[in-house]
C-alpha cells in the first residue's frame, strides 16, 4: 500500500487537523473509529468530490483508486454544522453536489472550492455565514471541567454537537488511548490497566472494533518497524 499522508496544525479553533494524501496502488487502509467529522476534498480522475464524513463509530475498511488524491479537514469535537442534521452523520457520507468544477452547493449557496494551504478563509465564512457554529459545553466536560447542567443535558447537547453520546466519544478515546500506549512498546498488562480497561480481553474487544486490529497485532506491528 503507497501513500504520502501530510497533515499540519491550524490556528482555527474550529479545526483540529488539516491532511492530505493520494492512493498508490492497492491503497486500503483501515480507518480507526473517530468522534471527529470532517469536510473531505477529493479529485478523482480528474473530477473533483467535496464530501461531509461523519464520525466513525468503528473501525472500517477504506479504498481509493490508484492515483486519487485528496485533503480533508477534521473539525474539533462540538463544531458541527447548522445545515446538516448531526443525527445523519455517524458512519455516513453526504455527497455534496458541484456548481462548476471550481465550486460546490452547501446550505443553497456556492463556495469555490479551497485548497490545503488556504483552508481556513473557507473555514471562516463558513463561520461568518453562521453554518458553523461550536458548542462550548461539550469542550468544558471534555477538558473534564466541572458543567452546572445535568447528565441528561449534557448527552443531548453532545448528541446534538457531535453525533454520539459522551459514552461512545469516551470509548474510542480510551482505544485511541490503548493503542497508541502498544504502539509505544508498553506491554499488554500494562496497557490495560494504563487504559482503564477491566482486562485483557475487554481491551481486546475494544480494540478489534474501535482501532480495527488485536492488541497482539498492534504491538507486533511496532516490532516490524
Amino acid at each position: 500500500m503507497e501513500s504520502s499522508f501530510e497533515s499540519r496544525a491550524s490556528d482555527s479553533p474550529y479545526i483540529e487537523a488539516v491532511w492530505r494524501d493520494h492512493a498508490g496502488s492497492d491503497y486500503a487502509p483501515i480507518c480507526p473509529a473517530s468522534g471527529h467529522w470532517h469536510l473531505l476534498f477529493m479529485k478523482r480522475n480528474g473530477k473533483p468530490i467535496v464530501s461531509i464524513e461523519g464520525p466513525l463509530t468503528r473501525s472500517k475498511s477504506v479504498r481509493q483508486d490508484e492515483g486519487t488524491e485528496w485533503f480533508g479537514v477534521t473539525f474539533k469535537l462540538g463544531t458541527f454544522l447548522t445545515a446538516i442534521p448531526t443525527s445523519a452523520l455517524p458512519d455516513a457520507q453526504t455527497i455534496l453536489p458541484l456548481v462548476i468544477k471550481t465550486s460546490f452547493e452547501l446550505a443553497g449557496s456556492r463556495w469555490q472550492l479551497p485548497d490545503y494551504d488556504n483552508v481556513e478563509t473557507f473555514v471562516e465564512r463558513l463561520v461568518r455565514e453562521h453554518l458553523l457554529v461550536s458548542d462550548p459545553l461539550v469542550k468544558t466536560v471534555l477538558a473534564g471541567q466541572p458543567s452546572e447542567v445535568s447528565e441528561r443535558t449534557v448527552r443531548r447537547r453532545f448528541l446534538n454537537a457531535t453525533g454520539l453520546a459522551p459514552k461512545t466519544i469516551e470509548q474510542i478515546a480510551r482505544a485511541n488511548q490503548a493503542a497508541a500506549l502498544l504502539e509505544q512498546g508498553v506491554s499488554l498488562l500494562d496497557a490495560t490497566y494504563q487504559a482503564g480497561y477491566a482486562d485483557q480481553p475487554h481491551m481486546t474487544r475494544s480494540l478489534k472494533h474501535f482501532i480495527g486490529y488485536t492488541p497482539s497485532q498492534i504491538a507486533q506491528a511496532r516490532k516490524l518497524e
